[in-house]
């Protein structure tokens, strides 16, 4: 494959299969403590910076990208940094334009092709921010959350949708409760994002690229402690909603009022969500 076509399909598979928290944003309301934290090698931080200089002025290039409030991120310290989703886009553009490293967790199968191909995957996806997950479910869907309070409680920046998938309609859909779990949890501020434009620079199905203008804006943090603590489910829907109505301001999208839900892959995934009405 060759390098040109090898690092387009690597940016439609990192936001598409596995976008910035995508798991982290849907779970968290059952969850239990996580273990201890973790920090980024070395290695992997040369390779962001070599990406810093090479991938991310040439990003920057292709996407001609309006960024307001770049300074509104801490440079130092854990925070989260929560966004709307309208294209697997958005999982290059965040990183690449942000004042620092940014983390965000990308399906496992990314890091483990063979050859050529696999290991300039593995390496572009190092380069850019992303950690390993095996997506899924129960204990699945809890290692998710672990590591991403490992990454933050490391002094990280973590990246996550709390919308948990791509709006297909353009519209800003209900918060899922994990990035108020792991503020409250971890005591790290959170910077709402706005973008606007990616899902008219490549809308859903498309394979190629139209030369729009896209804008991302930091908000100001946000401090959740004044809550309460991540055990009380009061205090984290709160949370998440003040998250939403920050994002809401920046991105300018019409409230949808109800979760964005993929389809149910079984028929055990449509059992589960008659009997959590609530969750819609």
């Amino acid at each position: 494959m060759p390098l040109g076509e090898l690092t387009w399909t690597t940016l439609r598979g990192m936001a598409e299969n596995a976008g910035p928290g995508d798991d982290a944003g849907r779970v968290a309301e059952d969850a239990d403590e996580p273990a201890e934290a973790g920090r980024v090698s070395r290695a992997n931080d040369r390779l962001y910076r070599l990406a810093q200089w090479t991938i991310a002025p040439l990003a920057r290039l292709i996407y001609w990208p309006r960024v307001i409030g770049r300074g509104n991120v801490p440079k130092t310290g854990p925070v989260i940094i929560a966004s709307n989703h309208l294209s697997f886009i958005d999982s290059v553009a965040i990183p690449m334009v942000a004042p620092r490293r940014v983390q965000f967790l990308a399906k496992s199968a990314y890091f483990e092709g063979t050859g050529l191909s696999g290991r300039l995957q593995r390496l572009f996806f190092t380069a850019v921010g992303a950690v390993p997950v095996v997506r899924g479910a129960g204990s699945a869907a809890q290692e998710a959350l672990e590591q991403s309070r490992r990454i933050i409680e490391s002094g990280s920046a973590f990246a996550l949708y709390p919308e948990g998938t791509r709006s297909l309609d353009g519209r800003l859909y209900k918060g899922r409760t994990g990035a108020a779990w792991l503020a409250l949890t971890t005591g790290a501020p959170v910077v709402p994002v706005g973008l606007k434009g990616t899902d008219e620079f490549l809308p859903v199905g498309a394979k190629i690229p139209r030369f729009k203008r896209i804008t991302i804006e930091f908000g100001e943090p946000i401090d959740l402690s004044h809550y309460g603590p991540a055990t009380s489910g009061k205090a984290r829907r709160q949370a998440t909603d003040e998250i939403m109505a920050a994002i809401r301001r920046l991105s300018g999208q019409e409230e949808a009022g109800v979760y964005n839900e993929s389809p149910p892959a079984n028929t055990v995934e449509r059992v589960k969500r008659m009997l959590h009405p609530e969750r819609r």
